[in-house]
């Protein structure tokens, strides 16, 4: 587009060229929103990622009209518009390329015609029951012109030492997406979110809702978006991850707290048929000492055939309420597996039918209609949530996923087409991403109507740009049981995170244990279950990596999960697991205080290597090791070392792996080892050893041995402050009440530690606000990595000082 004139406005500037508008608009100092059309005026669409409550800074910025070009700055960056072309350079204040699109322009909008579905009522509908659940389609099928849009295209040109992360999680395991393609829809084993962000040190977020991909191959370097009213987007400025996260949620929203329970383990099966069954298994728990938070009931929790009713089986769960009073005398929460599909015949299906609620397959419910995700929301709280229920699994969130059946796997193109072409059936082309978005915004939004006191935790299966608002976490889909699959999961993790979105987890041991021919899916290599060796080896290695994702969660078919089922006690592998099950725990002052970090100050605690190593060329493409919160570098195992499938004993096999140390000192976390970095280093990685490092300049805080994540100790309980020294470190412990909303108003408490490498003391801080409950005396076990002993404090509240020697020899804890 040839520039004609220009204009500026209050929020930036309008560019009039012969092939349309583009309008920048500066959100803030560093994000600015850039929009074309060919029409006349822009859209006036509300966007659905977008906070549309967040504040309004108003924002100084400068256009200086160049001979050539125009160049709007910030007090951040510098965005160069060419005359001639339209074409967009972003710099730094100091000059430094940043990214630019190709000198002949790279905003490209192609006028499209946009077809929408009406259903013949007279028509069948068609139902099906396979691994992935119901199915419902509908026939009498008929396709209407409803308006007119645009294919968008936005082009770059990416330097040759630029790394991009993020797009959400896709079972491709893609971490640097130079050289890469991916297509961008919601499936089982795909959740969108449409930001990247650049090692340069800034990110893009698209605000569009349509099936779209990613090109850095032989076709070009863009991103293309199918149907849109306009092409709309921000440039977020960083230079750092963590800045540029801020960015993306100022727009898309904050992440509110989760619960603590949540941050414990999780122990879920396909599945628990009972409220016996549940009862005994948390029961077990507790008698072996195991400590354990939550239970998982998934799916089929409703009376016979009655697939997606939000009430419980009254012959197998007789007893809703009490079996919650137990479950909680017990310390133990319950998740329920809820489904946006519903099978007729039950009262909620023919609630929703009754007032038009249902989409074209007459199964669905319409989230993108407020009155229907209240109604939604009310069936819960009166089939589940009233007695008691805790969190929720919202499975299938992308309700129209197809290619889950046959033995062959589609090609990409082909399950792209497959996939995007049955949801557009059903749902706006323009929205064909957003389903899990809304449906997540019903749940949250309705349970918060109705009490302040219990955070929403929901599981969801799909995830959108701010999604995460909604106290949503996104796991990966119906993954199988391979090392391969293990080791792309490590990259899925910290794509999805580099997002903005801070909350991923996983199956831990995958949902597919065996392998079924039939079925390209189903491709697990243990058909032995938990009795071969080669799988309890590789859910070892799952279960140790599991420890540091946000959610800490064990599910899947074919086998059960439970600890007890991998041996007994005294056996390697069972107190193996017990090993990493107590670690979990005992981090967890160190884990909720990432959780405070997260809305407090915008942070992420999985951590690709460049949110804290940025400009390390070599960490760039390391895609299995990741940084869990300041401290952490976790270096999962992804190869067997001791047994094959069907328990076959493996020889020669080596019991370490390579590990890159970024620049500076690191400490071995098992035997507080010093090592340089700036290198690999070959580290022990025997079944009993997780390569674990921590970063020199660090502040861990480690609790007692607990059952359950809310467990006060006794008053005499010390809390361990292990100091990693080799430079200045600073770690804001963080506490609440851990389940309620009130931390909103100011009830939280945060005690800020510092350490000076200097003059080798640590700073025990005052301890900022207060919550119902706090203990007003806390003990602290001060420790040095390294260093003999620890020193005993007794903390109320005002600032303490503990230096290096005053460390007791006879401290051993």
């Amino acid at each position: 587009m040839k520039l004609s004139h220009f204009y500026k406005d209050e929020t930036g500037v309008t560019l009039v060229g012969d092939a349309g508008l583009m309008h920048i608009a500066l959100s803030a100092p560093g994000i600015a929103r850039i929009r074309y059309t060919l029409d006349s005026h822009f859209s006036d669409k509300e966007s659905l990622m977008i906070e549309q409550s967040r504040p309004i800074n108003k924002v100084q910025w400068t256009l200086l009209d160049q001979t050539e070009h125009l160049e709007l700055s910030t007090d951040l960056f510098v965005i160069r518009i060419n005359k001639a072309t339209c074409a967009f350079s972003y710099l730094d204040k100091q000059g430094r390329l940043l990214t630019k699109e190709p000198e002949r322009g790279g905003k490209m909008l192609e006028r499209i015609d946009v077809y929408r579905t009406a259903f013949d009522t007279s028509g069948g509908l068609e139902s099906d029951r396979g691994a992935d659940g119901l199915k419902v389609r509908a026939e009498g099928i008929n396709r209407y012109l409803d308006r007119q849009a645009y294919h968008t295209k936005l082009e770059f040109e990416w330097q040759p030492d630029e790394a991009l992360y993020g797009l959400g999680s896709h079972e491709e395991g893609m971490l640097n997406l130079r050289g890469k393609h991916q297509f961008l829809y919601q499936q089982n084993m795909k959740a969108v979110v449409p930001v990247f962000l650049s090692t340069k040190g800034y990110g893009i977020l698209m605000d569009s809702y349509s099936l779209m991909s990613f090109h850095d191959d032989a076709f070009g370097s863009y991103l293309w978006t199918d149907v849109d009213d306009e092409m709309d987007y921000y440039f977020i400025y960083g230079p750092e991850f963590d800045q540029i996260v801020e960015g993306v949620r100022y727009l898309t929203g904050g992440a509110p707290m989760l619960p603590r329970w949540s941050y414990g383990y999780v122990q879920s099966k396909e599945r628990y048929v009972s409220q016996e069954e549940l009862i005994a298994t948390v029961q077990e728990y507790r008698a072996r000492a195991l400590p354990l938070d939550c239970i998982v009931l998934d799916w089929q929790s409703w009376t016979g055939d009655l697939w997606g009713q939000k009430s419980l089986d009254p012959q197998r769960f007789p007893s809703p309420a009490e079996m919650m009073q137990k479950l909680h005398e017990l310390d133990a929460k319950l998740m329920v597996s809820i489904w946006p599909i519903m099978k007729d015949g039950g009262d909620n299906h023919r609630e929703m039918k009754e007032r038009g609620y249902l989409l074209g397959n007459q199964a669905t419910y319409d989230a993108f209609q407020e009155e229907a995700r209240r109604l939604y929301w009310q069936q819960t709280h009166d089939g589940l949530f009233i007695h008691g229920i805790d969190a929720w699994w919202c499975d299938c969130s992308e309700p129209f996923e197809a290619d889950w059946k046959g033995a062959v796997k589609p090609e990409p193109e082909q399950r792209m087409l497959i996939n995007s072409e049955e949801a557009k059936l059903y749902l706006d082309p323009e929205y064909i991403n957003a389903y899990s978005l809304l449906h997540s915004k019903g749940i949250y939004e309705g349970q918060r109507s109705v009490t302040s006191r219990k955070r929403v935790v929901n599981l969801t299966r799909s995830a959108y740009a701010g999604q995460h608002r909604y106290g949503t976490i996104t796991w990966s889909g119906d993954i199988s049981a391979n090392w391969e699959t293990f080791r792309k999961q490590i990259a899925e993790g910290l794509s999805f995170c580099a997002t903005g979105s801070p909350y991923w987890t996983l199956d831990i041991g995958a949902f597919f244990v065996h392998n079924k021919p039939e079925l390209w899916f189903w491709k697990g290599d243990y058909n032995g279950g938990a009795a071969d060796l080669g799988y309890r080896e590789l859910y070892i290695r799952w279960f140790q990596y599991g420890v540091f994702l946000p959610m800490f969660r064990s599910h899947g078919t074919d086998t059960p999960r439970e600890i007890w089922q991998f041996g007994e006690p005294g056996e390697p592998m069972y107190d193996t697991l017990v090993k990493y099950l107590k670690l979990r725990y005992r981090l967890m002052p160190y884990i909720y205080s990432l959780a405070g970090a997260v809305v407090q100050q915008n942070y992420t605690m999985l951590r690709a290597l460049a949110f804290d190593f940025r400009e390390d060329v070599s960490a760039h493409n390391i895609d299995d090791e990741f940084m869990f919160g300041p401290a952490f570098l976790v270096a999962p195992v992804t190869q067997a070392m001791y047994y094959g499938p069907d328990s076959k004993v493996l020889e020669g096999t080596r019991k370490s792996r390579s590990v890159y140390l970024p620049g500076g000192s690191w400490f071995d976390y098992w035997t507080d080892e010093c090592l340089e970095g700036g290198r690999r280093v070959e580290a022990k990685a025997d079944l009993q050893t997780l390569p674990l490092f921590v970063r020199a300049g660090s502040i861990v805080p480690l609790g007692p041995d607990i059952q359950y994540a809310d467990e006060r100790p006794a008053s005499n309980a010390v809390t361990r402050l292990k100091v990693y020294p080799g430079t200045d470190a600073v770690f804001t412990l963080y506490d609440d009440e851990g389940d309620n909303y009130d931390y909103e108003n100011g009830a939280f408490m945060q005690i800020e530690l510092s350490w000076s490498e200097k003059d080798r003391t640590l700073t025990i801080g005052d301890r900022l606000g207060r919550y119902d409950g706090m203990p007003e005396t806390l003990q602290f076990a001060v420790e040095i990595a390294g260093q003999p002993g620890a020193c005993l404090v007794s903390y109320q509240g005002s600032s303490l000082l503990v230096r290096e020697g005053d460390l007791n020899e006879n401290v051993i804890l």
